[in-house]
């Protein structure tokens, strides 16, 4: 969706003019050794942060997917949605157009900002190799490391780029803080030497767990374009209502995986020059390789219908989308989802009424998109995520008190209204 004044320190994510799909993962690293190869794949590995992997651009506000790295230590924090006893990482360079090397990397629990907890430090490898280098378009996970991290607890991964890397792929709207510093401060416990801030994150697209209490096929994606991805909720808050989500599965006693696939301003049926592939066809790439998957909600469209009409995005408006054209898009995610036994939820879209977006035509194609999600039965289960965020004196738009100002955007209590809507007994 398109950027708000809250937005503007935020960069965006272009579409590369000829599309790059990512390699197969590089087994356990570059220069893998049989045994560690059967050591990371006998193992049971649980998706417990995740986000989707987008081009290098800054049409909104400066970031440092563009210009990359060079002798600089980046560190992310996330928060894991399920523990466990062991760690590892995963890597993307889908959008590099050249072998991104990685020097070194560490995990560790979180303390405040950049710091880190004492003792908590763990070296990573790849392939028992202490640096690797990953493939352009390619993917690569870490051995797995000794790390105790429980349910919604931080962790801390710091990569060492010692060599330039070229543009970065990246994550745009992070609503969280990475770090970077000059040199090599992979194993600073500190934060001091981490001057440099940004709202996105880079290169890193997963941190996956083994060895928790949850063994089920079970782990939760939602996908979707910025409401998914937290657009409006506060900067390093995990507000999020994939976040919110997971809080409502940990104090059920019953924590599991929910992974965020939501890009801002991504559309079901066009790819776009600022916000990513087309939802159907990202689907597989994101929300369908995760590990131990067994179901995803999917909340997309709006993109769709106000996109085509509204100047203000970077590439200006794309082809105008019927509301039958986006239910031909969310049949497909279905069909891709049931070909490998995952169940999916549809999401109707939430009102939009006072935004940029709202007109009488887009409203129309929004209510009869929503009748189809209600009604079809297509869908395994239904989020009315509409009706949960809907004023009861003005139905076509946000309830006061749940708008991040914007009127398309949840803040943060719209996205806990939103976690609170869900059945749990529907995953």
């Amino acid at each position: 969706m398109a950027p708000t004044n809250s937005l503007r320190r935020t960069g965006v994510a272009l579409l590369a003019a000829t599309t790059l799909v990512a390699l197969p993962a590089v087994g356990a690293g570059t220069g893998a050794s049989a045994a560690v190869a059967a050591e990371n794949g006998s193992r049971t590995w649980h998706g417990g942060w995740a986000a989707s992997p987008q081009p290098p651009t800054a049409p909104f506000a400066p970031n440092w997917s563009e210009q990359g790295f060079f002798d600089h230590t980046v560190r992310q924090v996330v928060r894991v949605s399920t523990g466990g006893t062991r760690a590892r990482i995963e890597l993307s360079n889908r959008y590099g157009t050249t072998p991104l090397r990685i020097a070194g990397a560490t995990v560790a629990r979180t303390d405040e900002g950049a710091s880190v907890q004492p003792g908590s430090v763990r070296r990573l490898t790849f392939g028992r190799e202490r640096s690797v280098t990953i493939p352009a378009g390619g993917t690569v996970h870490s051995d797995g490391v000794p790390l105790e991290v429980a349910a919604l607890q931080s962790v801390t991964v710091t990569l060492y780029l010692a060599e330039p890397t070229g543009p970065a792929t990246f994550h745009s709207f992070a609503s969280a803080t990475s770090y970077r510093a000059g040199g090599d401060h992979r194993y600073d416990r500190g934060g001091a030497a981490f001057e440099e801030t940004s709202d996105s994150w880079y290169f890193l697209s997963g941190v996956e767990v083994s060895g928790g209490p949850a063994a089920r096929r079970d782990a939760v994606v939602t996908f979707g374009d910025s409401i998914t991805d937290g657009v409006g909720s506060g900067i390093d808050a995990d507000n999020r209502y994939p976040d919110e989500l997971a809080e409502r599965f940990a104090a059920a006693g019953e924590p599991r995986g929910v992974l965020n696939h939501g890009i801002g301003g991504n559309r079901v049926t066009n790819d776009t020059v600022w916000a990513g592939e087309k939802g159907v066809t990202r689907f597989k790439l994101d929300a369908l390789s995760e590990p131990n998957v067994g179901t995803v909600v999917v909340l997309e469209g709006i993109n769709d219908f106000g996109g085509n009409g509204w100047q203000g995005f970077p590439a200006g408006p794309t082809p105008e989308v019927s509301a039958e054209q986006l239910v031909e898009g969310h049949r497909s995610l279905i069909r891709q989802a049931h070909a490998k036994g995952i169940k999916v939820i549809g999401a109707t879209l939430t009102p939009v009424k006072g935004s940029f977006y709202y007109t009488p035509v887009n409203e129309a194609k929004r209510e009869a998109f929503n009748r189809w999600v209600r009604t079809s039965g297509e869908y395994d289960a239904v989020a009315d995520f509409d009706r949960a965020l809907a004023d009861p004196a003005d139905p076509d738009r946000i309830l006061p008190a749940y708008d991040s100002g914007d009127h398309l955007h949840p803040g943060d209590a719209g996205y806990r209204a939103m976690a609170e809507a869900l059945d749990l007994d529907a995953f």
